[in-house]
């Protein structure tokens, strides 16, 4: 039997009364996100916010540990839009508003979970006149929706029983707030799943996400399977034979104690305390638990969560003091344990220490068939940067065009190594 002959297709300008055309499939589009950390989460979920409605796309997210297994998962918590000095970081609104609009999506995910966010704010004792100063001065120009306000020893008394401000002046932060990370990335992710439901039941395009506990060994295993990798791995970004030695960045790891106030001792931490930030910090997850960190391990290469006893003890030795000074009664706390995470440092620049954003294909070399991306060097700061370095970095995949990201971020990249 004769095959039927094909279609005829009409264009818009055609003079025949009835226009026919082929259904249009919506493309498919596959993007790989490298890490599941802050970054590679945060890409992730607006990766899907922002894709086409009608756009079949499929996101496959690979961490070797898995959800939070990097530093992110390791890191304070402590969220705030300042500087040590109280100013405002590069472009604080923005980074303020998108990092609680994300927190805010992760808390709806999980409504009846464990706390994620710690809505008690941020304590800093002033520790020298000179820095007292130079805080209140910058502090009149904070942010209306994290604001900074000068207390004295009392005031800061009532707020955290014994503690010490050797100045009589603490800068409040009533605003800022303590996440508890790895709660925080796993709600997200679990936001994105959820996200991935509703897309679909929409009736558009299919919506994929693939969560693969896998190592990269390196960029070009992914070549010609998508239309973009994104990579979001933090220090191990130079692990990447295609990027090593490639990336200004500077590896630093971390060591935070866990510490916890034994069944048999009263004074737990007041339920309304803020968490508080000094030279050493104390991030508060209960009445009768803390972490406190962090130490700085300039040029590490070890990537691993777990801390050694000597490791751990070097580190108590070297935190203990400087919490002590502003919150004594830490002594009476017992060290349960510790983890550790390798942060990548960005290099300084006029507008502070600022993440390294952009199409690395030209790093990369050879020929690409698909478009690869950095969205690294997150530094101390990972939890304000994030959200909204994630949407522009997401705006910038699915339009192809690294221009949608401030220059500031892909500078770095006309700097010469």
């Amino acid at each position: 039997m004769r095959a039927p002959p094909p279609l005829e297709v009409s264009s818009a300008s055609s003079s025949s009364p009835f226009l026919f055309s082929q259904p249009q499939i919506p493309p498919r589009l596959r993007y790989a996100v490298l890490g599941a950390g802050f970054a590679g989460l945060s890409v992730a979920y607006n990766l899907l916010k922002l894709s086409p409605k009608d756009s079949n796309l499929r996101i496959d997210v690979f961490d070797e540990v898995g959800i939070g297994g990097g530093a992110s998962g390791v890191s304070g918590g402590l969220l705030h839009p300042y500087s040590p000095k109280a100013k405002l970081l590069w472009r604080a609104a923005e980074c303020w508003d998108e990092a609680l609009r994300l927190l805010n999506v992760a808390e709806a995910a999980v409504p009846d979970a464990a706390p994620i966010v710690r809505r008690r704010g941020i304590l800093r004792p002033a520790l020298s006149m000179k820095n007292m100063m130079v805080v209140k001065d910058n502090a009149q120009n904070g942010l209306a929706g994290c604001r900074i306000e000068s207390i004295d020893e009392d005031a800061a008394q009532n707020l955290v029983p014994g503690i010490c401000s050797p100045y009589n002046t603490c800068f409040y932060m009533p605003q800022a707030v303590n996440v508890h990370p790895q709660r925080y990335l796993e709600a997200l992710f679990l936001a994105c799943q959820t996200l991935v439901k509703e897309l679909c039941a929409s009736g558009f395009g299919v919506k994929e996400l693939h969560l693969h506990k896998v190592s990269i060994q390196k960029l070009l295993q992914l070549e010609g399977e998508y239309q973009a990798v994104i990579v979001c791995l933090g220090a191990k970004a130079d692990l990447l034979p295609e990027l090593s030695g490639r990336l200004p960045l500077r590896t630093c790891r971390g060591v935070v104690a866990h510490l916890q106030l034994p069944d048999n001792m009263g004074g737990e931490y007041p339920g309304f305390g803020p968490s508080i930030l000094s030279d050493a910090w104390l991030a508060v997850q209960g009445p009768r638990s803390l972490y406190m960190g962090s130490t700085w391990e300039w040029k590490s290469r070890n990537s691993s969560p777990n801390v050694s006893a000597d490791e751990a003890a070097e580190a108590l030795k070297e935190l203990l003091p400087k919490v002590c000074r502003i919150y004594p009664v830490v002594r009476d706390w017992t060290f349960i344990g510790a983890r550790a995470g390798l942060r990548a440092m960005p290099p300084l620049t006029p507008h502070g220490s600022l993440p390294l954003l952009g199409c690395v294909n030209n790093i990369i070399g050879l020929n690409q068939t698909c478009k690869y991306w950095l969205f690294g060097g997150l530094g101390s700061r990972g939890l304000l940067y994030h959200g909204w370095l994630g949407k522009l970095m997401a705006q910038a995949v699915l339009s192809c065009n690294e221009d949608l990201i401030p220059y500031e971020l892909t500078s770095w990249k006309r700097t010469k190594q």
